[in-house]
């Protein structure tokens, strides 16, 4: 007989299994939830790299998907945008995004997700849900992406690596937001 990790002694509560039909529509809808954040009209900050609402997108994907859908969504997002869908802020799109100034954040975008909501599915049977997901989203929304994004942005510009550290205000507007509505979804589905 196959035992759940939950049975084997593990604190972390066995995955609800889902069809692959309903993992796919899932990632599609996040990928569209992040481009539509892109249509918020983009925050100038004196760097190349604007303040946008699709940083909360990604933490929201990790936060509610889990690592792998959540990462999946912003790689299916970055697809779109590489053949030339206008999907970020400002209208962007194309290969070229990929060698800009941006790059190491659009890229950090899926590392962002992985782990927010790896760091979510491993704090939340240890703190609160909110604590949890708050977390996560810091570490992963905003930690991860910076972790690829200031050293690119840095080596793209020439600017100071401390720079980078303007968007952390908004950043951690987003993780409060990001969180607000992952609570509200675990409430709406509470045995998902």
């Amino acid at each position: 007989m196959l035992r759940t990790e939950t049975e084997a002694g593990s604190r972390r509560p066995p995955e609800t299994p889902r069809s692959t039909s309903t993992d796919l529509a899932l990632i599609a809808s996040f990928a569209a939830l992040i481009a539509v954040l892109g249509i918020v009209p983009p925050i100038a900050v004196g760097l190349p790299v604007p303040i946008t609402l699709q940083t909360m997108g990604v933490m929201l994907a990790g936060l509610i998907l889990g690592p792998r859908r959540g990462a999946l969504a912003v790689v299916v997002l970055l697809a779109l945008v590489a053949v030339g869908l206008p999907l970020l802020s400002g209208g962007r799109g194309g290969l070229g995004v990929f060698a800009g100034p941006s790059a190491g954040y659009l890229v950090g975008f899926v590392l962002g997700a992985y782990v927010t909501g790896w760091v979510r599915e491993h704090l939340e049977t240890r703190l609160p849900f909110p604590l949890a997901a708050f977390t996560a989203a810091v570490v992963g929304g905003i930690g991860a992406v910076y972790l690829v994004g200031i050293p690119v942005l840095v080596w793209r510009t020439g600017a100071d690596p401390v720079a980078g550290l303007v968007f952390l205000p908004g950043d951690l507007i987003k993780a409060v937001l990001a969180t607000l509505v992952a609570v509200g979804v675990r409430r709406a589905l509470p045995d998902r």
